[in-house]
């Protein structure tokens, strides 16, 4: 350990303090950013649950994980955000085994796909990224209540910035642009964060509701959602600009992880731009923080995940 974690110019993963007896639970653990965080947790004690979609990337996840950290605890299981079923039956079985959650990592998501929906009929990357967190979150509440200092860390994008939620079409049937509405995805994931906070204050829980952003990260990502020229041209970017998901995963692990965090803080990487560097807390667009926008958010969140929390 370094004499002072707390400064995150130089902060790394090897500043993790002892996690033992902490549980931790990694949306979309399986490659890139997730599967360094929940590596990096298991390597400081905690057990960690991460979660992927197929039963083989799940294995090779946790094979790849034990080779790390031999010694983990490691609780694999399969979870799908894109159909609601799937996060009900996840958060059952991980609140009946984990009577108490410390930490909830919404990391998992996908990006700038041609347009498809989920199993419950909504945009891909809307219901992936923002609906089905929205509903793990809620649905893991009183477990994550029953600690005494839990975190909720909702993983957003620099891509938040220029995103909007267009409520008169939040499902992009009308209209669909793949990085337009990954940009919506983003957006609603930093006004969800900072309005979890503020209920979280309100109801007196003893969680935090914490955002991070990769700043631009080379991960899967990039290769496995966008297709024709766009593809290309990430592919070819992520050669040239992109950080390691080593160096990615840093904002949301701090966030996680570090004293000092506070709820309703956001962390992202201090270089230029916030693409790349150490952790360090950043500032959302500044419409993330209307509050009439966050709760037209939640009631139409509620409404379509049938999940209702923090009223």
């Amino acid at each position: 350990m370094r004499d002072d974690p707390t400064r995150m110019g130089t902060w790394t993963a090897g500043d993790i303090g002892d996690l033992g007896g902490r549980i931790a639970v990694v949306t979309g653990a399986n490659s890139g950013l997730g599967l360094v965080t929940a590596r990096e947790l298991a390597r400081a004690g905690a057990t960690v649950v991460p979660t992927a979609r197929e039963p083989g990337k799940l294995a090779a996840a946790r094979g790849t994980i034990l080779a790390h950290a031999p010694d983990a605890e490691l609780d694999p299981r399969i979870l799908d955000l894109a159909s609601l079923d799937s996060v009900r039956s996840f958060a059952t079985a991980v609140a009946a085994d984990h009577p108490r959650v410390d930490v909830l990592v919404n990391n998992a998501g996908v990006m700038m796909p041609p347009r498809s929906e989920t199993a419950d009929g909504y945009e891909l990357q809307f219901g992936t990224n923002h609906l089905g967190h929205f509903a793990l979150t809620g649905l893991l509440l009183d477990a994550l209540a029953a600690g005494d200092s839990s975190r909720v860390v909702t993983v957003s994008s620099l891509e938040h910035r220029p995103g909007r939620l267009d409520f008169d079409d939040l499902q992009s049937e009308r209209s669909y642009a793949p990085r337009g509405a990954y940009q919506q995805s983003k957006f609603a994931n930093a006004v969800f964060g900072l309005e979890l906070d503020r209920r979280l204050r309100a109801a007196g829980l003893p969680v935090a509701s914490v955002l991070a952003h990769p700043g631009y990260s080379a991960t899967n990502l990039q290769v496995t959602g966008p297709t024709g020229v766009m593809k290309a041209v990430l592919a070819v970017s992520n050669r040239v600009f992109a950080q390691s998901a080593e160096r990615g995963a840093l904002p949301q692990l701090y966030a996680a992880t570090a004293p000092d965090v506070e709820g309703g803080q956001f962390y992202g990487p201090d270089g230029f731009q916030q693409a790349r560097g150490a952790p360090t807390v950043v500032q959302p667009v500044g419409r993330a923080r209307d509050e009439e926008t966050a709760r037209r958010l939640w009631e139409v969140s509620e409404e379509l995940t049938g999940v209702s929390y923090l009223d």
